[in-house]
């Protein structure tokens, strides 16, 4: 599976941007896109990894404590996740990172997550 986001960019602080990702190619294990969790996740400089959001097959949602309210995750479609963030504020500045996981379980842990996307870059300024 391939992964890659789109949307990323430069906003002021308080303002929106809506990140996508889109799945495409076959997964292992015979796995289907309807079968995938996808989660979101980001890096700021200097920092590792942190947990942004997941939903599974089922619809199940969860979310990192710092963007719980402001930010809201979606699915259209099985190949498709959006992530609309809302009242962004300078702390949200990191690369985000759209993720897969094959076994539909949408936890809050990377390393339960099988693909990656390359990255893209969301900036706010204060």
């Amino acid at each position: 599976v391939e992964l890659a986001e789109s949307g990323g960019g430069l906003v002021q602080a308080g303002g929106s941007l809506r990140l996508s990702c889109a799945a495409s190619g076959r997964a292992a294990f015979g796995r289907t896109s309807s079968s995938l969790a996808f989660g979101w996740f980001r890096q700021a400089p200097g920092k590792g990894r942190e947990f942004v959001a997941a939903i599974n097959p089922l619809g199940r949602i969860v979310y990192g404590d710092s963007v719980k309210g402001r930010f809201t995750i979606s699915r259209s479609h099985a190949e498709n996740t959006d992530l609309q963030m809302n009242s962004l504020k300078p702390e949200d500045t990191a690369v985000y990172y759209c993720a897969s996981d094959l076994w539909g379980r949408g936890n809050v842990r990377q390393s339960d997550y099988d693909y990656w996307g390359q990255g893209t870059q969301v900036t706010v300024s204060s």
